[in-house]
Protein backbone atom coordinates (compact mmCIF):
# COMPACT_ATOMS: atom_id res chain seq x y z
CA UNK A 1 0.00 0.00 0.00
CA UNK A 2 2.82 2.42 0.92
CA UNK A 3 6.35 2.56 -0.55
CA UNK A 4 8.95 0.58 1.40
CA UNK A 5 11.61 3.19 0.70
CA UNK A 6 11.25 6.96 0.51
CA UNK A 7 14.49 8.36 -0.83
CA UNK A 8 13.19 10.67 -3.57
CA UNK A 9 10.57 13.37 -3.88
CA UNK A 10 8.65 11.16 -6.32
CA UNK A 11 8.44 8.29 -3.81
CA UNK A 12 7.33 10.75 -1.16
CA UNK A 13 4.59 12.07 -3.44
CA UNK A 14 3.33 8.51 -3.97
CA UNK A 15 3.02 8.10 -0.21
CA UNK A 16 1.22 11.43 0.17
CA UNK A 17 -1.25 10.66 -2.61
CA UNK A 18 -2.04 7.23 -1.23
CA UNK A 19 -2.45 8.54 2.30
CA UNK A 20 -4.85 11.19 1.02
CA UNK A 21 -6.85 8.66 -1.01
CA UNK A 22 -6.98 6.18 1.88
CA UNK A 23 -8.00 8.90 4.35
CA UNK A 24 -10.86 10.23 2.19
CA UNK A 25 -11.99 6.67 1.41
CA UNK A 26 -11.99 5.85 5.14
CA UNK A 27 -14.12 8.90 5.92
CA UNK A 28 -16.73 8.16 3.25
CA UNK A 29 -16.88 4.43 4.06
CA UNK A 30 -17.06 4.70 7.84
CA UNK A 31 -19.69 7.47 7.60
CA UNK A 32 -21.80 5.29 5.30
CA UNK A 33 -21.95 7.66 2.33
CA UNK A 34 -21.71 5.12 -0.52
CA UNK A 35 -22.61 1.46 -1.11
CA UNK A 36 -20.16 -1.40 -0.69
CA UNK A 37 -19.83 -1.70 -4.47
CA UNK A 38 -18.05 1.68 -4.56
CA UNK A 39 -15.03 0.31 -2.69
CA UNK A 40 -12.16 -2.06 -3.30
CA UNK A 41 -10.27 -3.82 -0.51
CA UNK A 42 -6.64 -3.37 0.55
CA UNK A 43 -4.82 -4.55 3.65
CA UNK A 44 -2.53 -2.61 5.94
CA UNK A 45 -1.03 -5.26 8.22
CA UNK A 46 -4.16 -6.73 9.89
CA UNK A 47 -6.34 -3.71 9.07
CA UNK A 48 -8.81 -4.14 6.20
CA UNK A 49 -9.11 -0.88 4.26
CA UNK A 50 -11.93 0.10 1.92
CA UNK A 51 -10.67 2.25 -0.96
CA UNK A 52 -12.96 4.28 -3.24
CA UNK A 53 -12.99 3.20 -6.86
CA UNK A 54 -14.75 4.36 -10.01
CA UNK A 55 -18.16 2.78 -9.51
CA UNK A 56 -20.28 3.80 -12.51
CA UNK A 57 -23.46 2.79 -10.68
CA UNK A 58 -22.82 5.43 -7.99
CA UNK A 59 -22.37 8.97 -9.31
CA UNK A 60 -21.43 10.31 -5.87
CA UNK A 61 -18.42 8.03 -5.48
CA UNK A 62 -17.36 8.82 -9.07
CA UNK A 63 -17.35 12.52 -8.17
CA UNK A 64 -15.20 11.99 -5.07
CA UNK A 65 -12.66 10.00 -7.11
CA UNK A 66 -12.50 12.87 -9.62
CA UNK A 67 -11.98 15.37 -6.81
CA UNK A 68 -9.13 13.32 -5.34
CA UNK A 69 -7.49 13.15 -8.78
CA UNK A 70 -7.95 16.91 -9.13
CA UNK A 71 -6.21 17.44 -5.81
CA UNK A 72 -3.33 15.28 -7.06
CA UNK A 73 -3.07 17.62 -10.05
CA UNK A 74 -2.73 20.67 -7.78
CA UNK A 75 -0.35 18.87 -5.41
CA UNK A 76 2.07 17.99 -8.19
CA UNK A 77 2.24 21.67 -9.17
CA UNK A 78 2.65 22.82 -5.55
CA UNK A 79 -0.37 25.13 -5.81
CA UNK A 80 -2.83 23.84 -3.22
CA UNK A 81 -2.64 25.00 0.39
CA UNK A 82 -5.80 23.41 1.86
CA UNK A 83 -8.25 20.67 0.99
CA UNK A 84 -11.46 20.94 2.97
CA UNK A 85 -13.78 17.95 2.95
CA UNK A 86 -16.90 18.64 4.96
CA UNK A 87 -20.30 17.15 5.64
CA UNK A 88 -23.10 19.68 5.95
CA UNK A 89 -26.82 19.92 6.57
CA UNK A 90 -28.81 22.98 5.49
CA UNK A 91 -25.65 25.08 4.94
CA UNK A 92 -24.21 24.37 8.39
CA UNK A 93 -21.23 22.05 8.84
CA UNK A 94 -21.53 18.84 10.84
CA UNK A 95 -18.03 17.43 10.30
CA UNK A 96 -14.91 18.99 8.78
CA UNK A 97 -11.80 17.13 7.63
CA UNK A 98 -8.89 19.46 6.91
CA UNK A 99 -5.93 18.62 4.70
CA UNK A 100 -3.26 21.30 4.59
CA UNK A 101 -0.26 21.43 2.26
CA UNK A 102 3.04 23.29 2.53
CA UNK A 103 6.00 23.62 0.19
CA UNK A 104 9.46 24.78 1.21
CA UNK A 105 12.55 25.40 -0.96
CA UNK A 106 10.97 23.62 -3.92
CA UNK A 107 10.36 20.56 -1.74
CA UNK A 108 6.60 20.12 -1.10
CA UNK A 109 5.25 19.38 2.37
CA UNK A 110 1.79 17.87 2.63
CA UNK A 111 -0.04 18.71 5.77
CA UNK A 112 -3.47 17.09 6.47
CA UNK A 113 -3.93 19.81 9.06
CA UNK A 114 -3.96 18.20 12.49
CA UNK A 115 -3.96 19.35 16.07
CA UNK A 116 -1.73 16.52 17.18
CA UNK A 117 1.87 17.35 16.29
CA UNK A 118 3.41 13.88 16.16
CA UNK A 119 6.30 14.83 13.90
CA UNK A 120 8.40 11.91 12.71
CA UNK A 121 11.98 12.27 11.55
CA UNK A 122 12.79 11.76 7.87
CA UNK A 123 13.20 7.98 7.81
CA UNK A 124 11.46 5.55 5.48
CA UNK A 125 10.51 3.10 8.22
CA UNK A 126 9.38 5.87 10.57
CA UNK A 127 7.23 7.39 7.81
CA UNK A 128 5.66 4.02 7.04
CA UNK A 129 4.99 3.34 10.72
CA UNK A 130 3.52 6.82 11.18
CA UNK A 131 1.29 6.19 8.14
CA UNK A 132 -0.03 3.01 9.73
CA UNK A 133 -0.69 4.84 13.00
CA UNK A 134 -2.48 7.72 11.26
CA UNK A 135 -4.83 5.39 9.36
CA UNK A 136 -5.56 3.32 12.47
CA UNK A 137 -6.38 6.43 14.50
CA UNK A 138 -8.63 7.70 11.73
CA UNK A 139 -10.53 4.41 11.64
CA UNK A 140 -10.81 4.44 15.44
CA UNK A 141 -12.19 7.97 15.37
CA UNK A 142 -14.71 7.14 12.64
CA UNK A 143 -15.96 4.14 14.64
CA UNK A 144 -16.74 6.38 17.61
CA UNK A 145 -18.70 9.11 15.84
CA UNK A 146 -22.49 9.03 16.04
CA UNK A 147 -24.72 8.56 12.97
CA UNK A 148 -25.29 11.31 10.42
CA UNK A 149 -28.62 12.66 9.13
CA UNK A 150 -29.94 10.97 5.99
CA UNK A 151 -29.84 14.11 3.83
CA UNK A 152 -26.20 15.00 4.51
CA UNK A 153 -24.14 16.66 1.76
CA UNK A 154 -20.41 16.19 1.14
CA UNK A 155 -18.41 19.08 -0.30
CA UNK A 156 -14.74 19.54 -1.15
CA UNK A 157 -12.92 22.84 -1.48
CA UNK A 158 -9.35 23.57 -2.52
CA UNK A 159 -7.54 26.71 -1.39
CA UNK A 160 -4.38 27.86 -3.16
CA UNK A 161 -1.20 29.83 -2.58
CA UNK A 162 -2.00 32.99 -4.52
CA UNK A 163 1.66 33.99 -5.04
CA UNK A 164 2.43 30.92 -7.19
CA UNK A 165 -0.93 29.74 -8.53
CA UNK A 166 -2.13 31.16 -11.87
CA UNK A 167 -5.30 33.20 -11.41
CA UNK A 168 -7.25 31.08 -13.88
CA UNK A 169 -6.04 27.72 -12.54
CA UNK A 170 -8.60 25.10 -11.60
CA UNK A 171 -7.72 21.40 -11.45
CA UNK A 172 -9.98 18.80 -13.12
CA UNK A 173 -13.31 18.44 -11.31
CA UNK A 174 -13.20 21.83 -9.56
CA UNK A 175 -14.62 25.28 -10.32
CA UNK A 176 -14.18 28.69 -8.74
CA UNK A 177 -16.10 29.29 -5.52
CA UNK A 178 -17.39 32.79 -4.86
CA UNK A 179 -18.10 32.34 -1.14
CA UNK A 180 -16.02 33.83 1.68
CA UNK A 181 -14.40 30.51 2.55
CA UNK A 182 -15.65 30.51 6.15
CA UNK A 183 -17.50 27.45 7.47
CA UNK A 184 -20.21 27.71 10.13
CA UNK A 185 -20.97 24.91 12.58
CA UNK A 186 -24.39 24.22 14.04
CA UNK A 187 -23.97 23.23 17.67
CA UNK A 188 -20.84 22.84 19.80
CA UNK A 189 -17.86 21.82 17.62
CA UNK A 190 -14.89 19.91 19.01
CA UNK A 191 -11.45 19.71 17.39
CA UNK A 192 -9.93 16.23 17.15
CA UNK A 193 -6.28 15.45 16.51
CA UNK A 194 -5.35 12.38 14.52
CA UNK A 195 -1.60 12.35 13.71
CA UNK A 196 1.15 13.34 11.32
CA UNK A 197 3.66 11.86 8.90
CA UNK A 198 7.00 13.29 7.76
CA UNK A 199 9.02 11.85 4.89
CA UNK A 200 11.70 14.50 4.62
CA UNK A 201 10.01 15.76 1.46
CA UNK A 202 6.43 16.06 2.71
CA UNK A 203 4.71 16.65 6.01
CA UNK A 204 1.12 15.50 6.46
CA UNK A 205 -1.11 16.23 9.45
CA UNK A 206 -4.78 15.45 10.10
CA UNK A 207 -7.38 17.56 11.86
CA UNK A 208 -11.07 16.76 12.28
CA UNK A 209 -13.78 19.04 13.66
CA UNK A 210 -17.19 17.61 14.54
CA UNK A 211 -20.24 18.38 16.64
CA UNK A 212 -19.79 17.41 20.28
CA UNK A 213 -23.10 15.51 20.35
CA UNK A 214 -21.80 13.07 17.70
CA UNK A 215 -18.75 12.05 19.70
CA UNK A 216 -18.75 8.67 21.38
CA UNK A 217 -15.97 7.32 23.55
CA UNK A 218 -13.21 9.20 21.78
CA UNK A 219 -9.84 9.13 23.52
CA UNK A 220 -9.28 12.29 25.55
CA UNK A 221 -5.85 12.92 23.96
CA UNK A 222 -7.57 13.37 20.60
CA UNK A 223 -9.60 16.31 21.82
CA UNK A 224 -8.78 20.00 21.85
CA UNK A 225 -11.38 21.80 23.92
CA UNK A 226 -13.13 25.07 23.14
CA UNK A 227 -13.31 24.56 19.38
CA UNK A 228 -14.32 27.50 17.19
CA UNK A 229 -17.86 27.96 15.91
CA UNK A 230 -16.45 29.52 12.74
CA UNK A 231 -13.43 28.31 10.82
CA UNK A 232 -11.59 30.49 8.35
CA UNK A 233 -8.65 29.42 6.20
CA UNK A 234 -6.85 32.61 7.15
CA UNK A 235 -7.01 31.65 10.81
CA UNK A 236 -5.85 28.09 10.22
CA UNK A 237 -2.80 29.03 8.22
CA UNK A 238 -0.85 30.51 11.09
CA UNK A 239 2.25 29.56 13.05
CA UNK A 240 0.66 30.11 16.45
CA UNK A 241 -1.79 27.27 16.00
CA UNK A 242 0.89 24.87 14.84
CA UNK A 243 3.06 25.72 17.82
CA UNK A 244 0.14 24.88 20.11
Amino acid sequence: LFPNKITTEQESMVLVKRLLAVSVSCITYMRGLFPESSYGTRYLDDLCLKILREDKSCLGSLQIVKWIQGCFHALERQYVSFLWSFLSLHETVTELYQFKFKYEKEVPQMDISSIQMNFVNACSEDAKQASRLLIRKLYLLMQNLGPLPNDITLTMKLLYYSDVTPKDYQPPGFKEDGSSGDLLFDGDPVNLRVGSVSTGFHLMKVRVTTEKKRMGTVESDLIQKNGPTEISHQGLDCDEEEEE
